[in-house]
């Protein structure tokens, strides 16, 4: 397995859209930060030259972040059906084909993140008054976003390696981000011991840690995690398995 992670680490390094990809996300990061601090140095009275403010766009584009994961994925998911093939002619188990690709694919995903993060938050504090507590409790946002992100991650790789359409792909992202909240309560409205199952949906979490950033009093939250690890196990299981049936066309 080793020897195929370094066969498509290599592969991955050297496809243009990963550092396309990279670079425009930087650069929207750095742009949307030098544009509120130029409308704030203009006009002093302008209410969104904050770092709060900052920092909640980062938190309100959990489907954004998706689609920048959607498009790292692609890179070795994508219209490589020939590579694979060769691969399992070779040897490789379709075991070691899905999670060598995933491993690669999140590791850069991830390191994009992280330079991300550490880029808001050095604009956030160089360009705008520092407020107080506002980093800790972006960070505390963050880290409860994290398990949902890397929860539409992974069904972005299972439904990849199906050759699910992508159009379908995106369709599910944007139902589980906006509206799953919302139909877990209609369906489960009329069962009183399950009608609060909608607080554990992607879509209300992302909400309540929106609003609890906005107060100013986010902390950890347990239920992205069961959440985030339920989704994950469910793709990544049934997408294994699957995968392993699947004929490489």
């Amino acid at each position: 397995m080793i020897n195929y992670l370094k066969s498509e680490n290599y592969r991955l390094l050297h496809k243009k859209s990963i550092y396309m990809t990279s670079g425009i996300c930087l650069f929207l990061i750095t742009a949307a930060a030098l544009v509120l601090y130029i409308f704030h140095q203009s006009d002093p009275g302008f209410p969104y030259g904050t770092s709060i403010f900052l920092y909640s766009n980062v938190i309100s584009s959990g489907i954004v972040i998706m689609i920048v994961g959607f498009l790292f994925n692609t890179a070795l998911t994508g219209k490589d059906a020939s590579v694979m093939k060769q691969a399992v002619s070779f040897g490789i188990s379709r075991n070691t084909i899905f999670w060598s690709k995933l491993i690669v694919t999140l590791s850069y995903f991830l390191l994009l993140c992280l330079i991300g993060l550490i880029l808001v938050i050095s604009l956030g504090e160089s360009l705008f008054v520092s407020e107080e507590l506002s980093i800790r409790n972006f960070l505390a946002a963050s880290f409860n976003m994290l398990p949902i992100v890397l929860s539409g991650f992974f069904i972005i790789h299972a439904l990849k390696m199906l050759k699910i359409g992508d159009i379908y792909i995106i369709i599910i992202l944007f139902f589980l981000i906006i509206f799953s909240g919302d139909l877990l309560r209609w369906l489960l409205g009329s069962f009183s011991q399950l009608n609060e199952f909608y607080r554990y949906a992607p879509s209300t979490l992302l909400n309540d840690n929106l609003m609890n950033f906005m107060d100013q009093s986010a902390q950890f939250d347990y239920r992205f995690w069961i959440t985030g690890i339920a989704i994950s196990l469910i793709f990544l299981i049934i997408g294994a398995m699957r995968f392993t049936n699947k004929n490489i066309d």
